[in-house]
């Protein structure tokens, strides 16, 4: 193995092979005990985007190589950098990386000048309609989405919108004329009903979860969520189902041509996880574009 092979390896691969497991997830970002040094108190943070680490306990950090050389130093093995490449080789560990994935059509506004001016419960009588023409009923959104008022700071203009959370403290917002992001863009995650679940659930858009709790009268999954909120977001989801102990992936990503390739990046990275099954759930609403589209043909609903 070359340093150029090594440098492709996941550390978060690298680490759960030592049996060293995350304490603390975010998108992009995983946090450890330091497996360099002794530690109770966990300050070694993986950065999953760029692949590379920094222990803020001693100030170290630096690519996979330079973590196997502090790894076997502090294990009390050789560690020059030719031992480094061939422990990382040793490992068996495949390389994975993730090439984001855009939707052509997909024109979203991300516009930094969209302000959070208040947030409350769904009581706008123009997104009821709307939530009703998509058929989600209220008491699902209720549990999921929240009312935005949200001012556009370069226009002076205000507008309300539906709002629905990420991980990273932004929202997607929709409404009849209206589909942007509050930023910052990242991925959703929902709990299922079952601690430490056999499954996980990948949709590409919040509508599509949402109709998905419809069509099981409301009840919440069993097992856990994952929605997207764009196909650019994929690579952030990879952390949460990386040697977490999931056995089956369900995909519910759109039947064009962007979804196509995702639905296979997905099956790709199940290949390189033990015991993790990805089973595309395409074909339950198809000819249909989406879930979304699917749900609403089901209810005889048109927008």
């Amino acid at each position: 193995m070359n340093i150029d092979q090594a440098k492709a390896v996941a550390i978060v691969e690298i680490l759960a092979r030592l049996g060293i497991h995350p304490k603390r997830t975010t998108t992009g970002k995983v946090l450890y005990l330091s497996p360099v040094r002794n530690e109770k108190t966990p300050s070694f943070w993986v950065d999953t985007k760029t692949n590379r680490w920094h222990d803020y306990g001693d100030g170290r950090g630096g690519d996979v190589v330079d973590l196997a050389t502090a790894y076997l130093q502090f294990t009390r093995e050789a560690h020059t950098v030719s031992d480094a490449l061939r422990w990382i080789g040793n490992m068996g560990v495949a390389a994975y990386a993730i090439t984001p994935i855009y939707r052509p059509d997909e024109h979203q506004h991300h516009d930094a000048s969209l302000v959070l001016k208040s947030k409350r419960s769904i009581q706008h009588v123009g997104l009821m309609h709307y939530l009703d023409k998509r058929g989600i009923p209220l008491s699902v959104a209720h549990r999921h989405l929240k009312e935005l008022r949200i001012q556009n700071t370069r226009t002076n203009k205000y507008f309300t919108a539906l709002g629905f959370p990420n991980e990273d403290g932004g929202f997607e917002l929709r409404n009849p004329f209206f589909k942007g992001c509050l930023r910052p863009k990242a991925i959703s995650f929902i709990r299922g009903k079952v601690p430490k679940p056999e499954g996980i659930h990948l949709f590409e858009g919040f509508m599509d979860y949402l109709s998905a709790i419809s069509q099981l009268q409301g009840s919440s999954f069993a097992d856990d969520a994952i929605i997207l909120n764009s196909l650019s977001c994929l690579k952030q989801a990879i952390p949460y189902m990386q040697n977490y102990g999931y056995r089956i992936a369900y995909s519910w990503i759109d039947n064009d041509e962007a979804g196509m390739k995702a639905t296979n990046v997905i099956t790709e990275f199940c290949q390189t996880q033990i015991d993790l099954r990805h089973m595309p759930m395409n074909k339950v609403y198809a000819p249909h574009k989406d879930v979304n589209a699917w749900h609403m043909h089901k209810l005889n609903l048109t927008l």
